[in-house]
């Protein structure tokens, strides 16, 4: 057991994952209180039903937020994970979080990576997040780096010839100096992957999911065209929280009236609003942090987190068990039939798969909801879905997702075995 006060334990011996393929992904979670005591707990204690929270603070910090016009004092403890081996050398890492914020209280997560040469990175802040924006502004940090790699947004991408052969995690819990309140965090991990440049990827076969549709609800992103400014303005700047906002709504939850409160009463889908404005990332100025997205569908009780996936036969697992996917990808207009446009980076739902194996998506690119539900050919989705690299509409070369995911779930849901 933790103690209640402030706990010093020895990380544990790295532990290490099997590669599965020669586009190796590995999601390594740590959220039962066996996985929280295998780190270094400094400051914080079990807290009531799972995860952890503020015991006896180790130490203070002054932080300032100019745009709110506050500087206040802030208690800390932390967690920092014993060192894990994903099995393979991983030239990107991605982290997740599931927790609870309230008022007056925030956390950081970083990342320290080891690379195969034996250097060690810098601890690369990943983000600093609260679930609402009256304390902190939740934001991502631009302009990390070393010789090592750099952070892309929510993303640490290693220099070309650098791979990470091994990591670890630290998490922040922050609260107001004097007040006895604490976030709450019963879940951090991260995605380490090493997949290939590669402009096209062979067609999967069928695992069994074909004719198979999930009642997802359908949000358009654009009726919200012009709604909040402040957090993007709708449209294309919503694709994630849109998406997001389905599968949460698909759980049977979402924001409460009260929550919605503020929203302008003559806006459509208030919902999708409320979303938009608690997913906002204010240095990337956007709502597309994925882990954000994850971290928002988890305080409302639900488990998210960010991965990489191999094939639509892999999505086709998660609609068997009745898991919707929501998936990135990039794309030129003729490159996806149906769509009728091309975008730089979108996030879309997979809902389920055609008797011919072709895939249902809510893709929130809509004129209205009712427009949503859209039919896509396999091999051209699994194509825009899963390279890394594609020839843009000026001719040049520019990146794709490499199969990015979002799972979002009930808690203790079983998932797929890939």
């Amino acid at each position: 057991m933790l103690a209640a006060a402030a706990v010093l334990l020895h990380l544990a011996p790295a532990t290490t994952a099997q590669p599965r393929s020669d586009a190796p992904v590995d999601f390594h979670p740590w959220r039962t209180p066996r996985d929280f005591q295998t780190g270094l707990v400094e400051g914080l204690r079990p807290g009531p039903g799972g995860g952890l929270v503020i015991g006896r603070p180790v130490g203070s910090i002054e932080h300032t937020e100019p745009a709110l016009g506050t500087t206040r004092t802030y208690e800390y403890g932390r967690w920092t994970s014993p060192s894990y081996q994903p099995g393979f050398d991983a030239t990107q890492l991605v982290a997740s979080w599931n927790a609870s914020t309230p008022r007056r209280t925030w956390l950081q997560v970083e990342m320290r990576g080891q690379t195969t040469a034996g250097a060690t990175t810098p601890w690369f802040v990943m983000g600093r997040w609260a679930l609402g924006d009256q304390d902190i502004q939740r934001t991502t940090v631009s302009g990390q780096q070393d010789e090592n790699g750099f952070v892309d947004v929510d993303t640490f991408v290693a220099r070309s010839g650098v791979t990470l052969s091994s990591y670890r995690l630290r998490v922040t819990l922050y609260r107001e100096a004097g007040t006895r309140l604490t976030p709450r965090l019963t879940m951090v991990g991260a995605m380490t992957s090493a997949i290939p440049d590669r402009f096209t990827v062979p067609t999967s076969p069928s695992a069994g999911a074909w004719g198979r549709e999930l009642p997802v609800p359908r949000y358009s992103q654009n009726v919200h065209v012009g709604e909040y400014p402040q957090y993007g303005g709708g449209g294309e700047a919503w694709c994630s929280p849109t998406s997001t906002e389905m599968v949460v709504e698909y759980w049977g939850r979402g924001p409460s009236p009260a929550d919605l409160a503020w929203v302008d009463p003559s806006y459509a889908d208030p919902s999708v609003d409320h979303a938009a404005r608690f997913t906002y990332d204010k240095d990337y100025d956007g709502t597309g942090n994925w882990p954000f997205n994850t971290a928002y569908a988890a305080s409302f009780g639900l488990s998210g987190h960010i991965t990489r996936l191999s094939s639509l036969a892999d999505v086709e697992k998660f609609i068997l068990a009745g898991i919707p996917v929501i998936t990135s990808q990039s794309f030129r207009a003729e490159e996806l039939d149906g769509a009728g446009y091309g975008t730089a980076g979108h996030i879309m739902v997979v809902v389920g798969f055609t008797e011919e194996g072709d895939v249902i998506a809510n893709d929130p690119a809509s004129p209205d909801n009712e427009a949503v539900r859209h039919v896509y050919q396999r091999e051209q989705f699994e194509t825009i879905w899963l390279r890394t690299k594609r020839y843009n509409s000026s001719g040049g070369i520019s990146s794709g997702s490499g199969g990015i995911a979002y799972i979002i779930t009930p808690p203790g849901k079983p998932l797929p075995r890939l």
